[in-house]
């Protein structure tokens, strides 16, 4: 590639505006789809196991996917598998958009994510990869502030569409954000891959069966109390590829999990706390918004933003939570966060018929933002720190998969065994205590399992060595790299 680009350049703040942007869309994807669901369910005739394949569907492919996008980059241009992943996204937005019945919008979604697969992991590293040294730092801060308030703007501008227009333009708006995309990168956003991974062969058989499990899986669990054959098969199948791809993965020369990664006990025991509670947040993102429409007759514009002041607390908190972890170790807070979530998902679960945002939501919401605030920034610190420094992009990668799993077999799982059914309203309470007990085991296995070496050396890591917040199903809210490429510390001015 040409000289390393400086981010007050005009080339290097265009670089900055196409990867803030890419990412921008995968992440509100992920969110604003929910507050859309009852006006979706209601348009299309769906019952609540095919609004639960709207949300999984998507996510079931970006998890599936997102290590061989990162993978697919290195080997064959970052620039062009990012575009790629743009283009792809637009094309599965606009079905999801011009969808007739939800059988199509379910598939739509699923394509849609193998898009948001592809350009997720290619947002970051080009802003690694393109910006000189110095600059670095700066230039990932604020592509990860910026990238996570437009994530948690996502809710309130779905709500908002679905007030004055349809459902439909939750995805329809996805089009021309994407054309502005891919002109700025194919314009000014420079070519880049890794010339170690040249003639390496891309592992997608791993890819493939990674898929196939979760997919079985996914399916089996959605749509267990229908009690078919067809479920039967459907696990079977799931755990079939799922003992395919670590078979798959043990043998590859070049795999997308590399299985090696989890001899390290801190890794496995991270990771392992990660899915827990991830899978325990991830259900309150789903069934909350549509509880509060359904059930206490919020508009979509309130329900969506009914979540605003988590991300609030997160960029208020994070940086601080981490720089604790730095000097004390992640264990406390990793066992700490999640009980204090759990509480504030024991204040939600009361939310029901004609209850008032201030008197009946906000204060569940705030404990829970709180929790998050002292929980996930250690935890990401932990899991990137548990890994040596040369595969930190590595570790990051698959945090990010395991988180996504969790929430994606949360989700599934969940709402079947709390008896949701029909709607939010019926299960709701039952859906979140399950929720705050799986938050409260991933306390106990943080407790009992994690240790207090962030970076890998036994001992607590210093503050200016402190590894930072990756966001909740979305870009960092803050974070920065060294001159190796290592998540850092944010300064000042890179801070979220």
């Amino acid at each position: 590639m040409s000289e390393p680009l400086a981010l007050s350049s005009a080339r290097g703040r265009w670089v900055l505006l196409a990867t803030i942007l890419g990412s921008a869309l995968a992440g509100i994807d992920a969110t604003v789809v929910n507050v859309a669901l009852p006006a979706l369910g209601e348009s299309l005739d769906a019952e609540f196991s095919a609004l639960q394949w709207t949300v999984s569907a998507y996510a079931l492919t970006l998890a599936s996917f997102i290590l061989l996008g990162g993978t697919l980059g290195d080997r064959f241009g970052r620039r062009r598998v990012f575009v790629v992943g743009v283009v792809w996204f637009a094309v599965a937005s606009l079905a999801c958009g011009l969808a007739q019945d939800v059988t199509t919008l379910i598939a739509a979604r699923a394509v849609q994510g193998v898009g948001a697969a592809l350009l997720t992991p290619g947002s970051l590293a080009l802003l690694q990869v393109t910006f000189r040294a110095e600059d670095r730092a700066r230039a990932i801060g604020a592509w990860s502030g910026l990238g996570g308030v437009a994530t948690a703007i996502g809710p309130l501008l779905g709500g908002w569409l679905v007030d004055v227009a349809s459902w439909r333009w939750v995805f329809l708006i996805n089009l021309p954000l994407a054309a502005v995309v891919v002109w700025v990168a194919v314009r000014h956003v420079p070519e880049t891959h890794d010339e170690g991974a040249d003639g390496t062969a891309v592992d997608w058989t791993g890819g493939a069966l990674g898929a196939l499990a979760l997919a079985g899986l996914t399916f089996a669990l959605i749509e267990s109390a229908r009690g078919t054959t067809v479920v039967v098969l459907a696990a079977a199948v799931g755990v079939a590829g799922a003992a395919a791809f670590v078979v798959r993965e043990r043998r590859a020369d070049y795999p997308v999990l590399p299985l090696g990664a989890f001899r390290s006990a801190q890794f496995s025991a991270v990771n392992g706390v990660t899915f827990l509670v991830y899978g325990g947040i991830g259900v309150v993102f789903f069934l909350l918004v549509v509880q509060l429409q359904e059930a206490a007759g919020f508009s979509p514009v309130a329900a969506g933003s009914a979540l605003l002041p988590v991300t609030a607390l997160m960029l208020v908190l994070s940086a601080r939570s981490g720089a604790l972890a730095a000097r004390i170790g992640p264990r406390l807070q990793m066992a700490v966060g999640p009980v204090v979530c759990a509480g504030g998902l024991l204040l939600l679960s009361q939310v029901g018929a004609g209850d008032s945002y201030l008197r009946d939501v906000l204060p569940g919401v705030l404990v829970f933002g709180l929790g998050l605030s002292v929980m996930v920034a250690p935890l990401t610190a932990a899991a990137l720190g548990a890994a040596p420094d040369e595969h930190a992009g590595m570790a990051s990668g698959v945090n990010n998969a395991v988180a996504r799993t969790g929430g994606l077999v949360a989700v599934a799982a969940i709402p079947v065994v709390a008896g949701v059914s029909d709607g939010a309203a019926d299960g709701f309470e039952h859906a979140l205590w399950i929720s705050a007990a799986i938050l409260a085991l991933g306390a106990v296995a943080a407790a009992l399992t994690v240790r207090n070496d962030v970076l890998g050396s036994g001992q607590p890591a210093e503050p200016e060595q402190q590894l930072s917040h990756c966001g909740v199903a979305a870009p960092p809210l803050a974070a920065s790299c060294d001159e190796q490429g290592r998540v850092g510390r944010p300064d000042a001015r890179s801070a979220g």
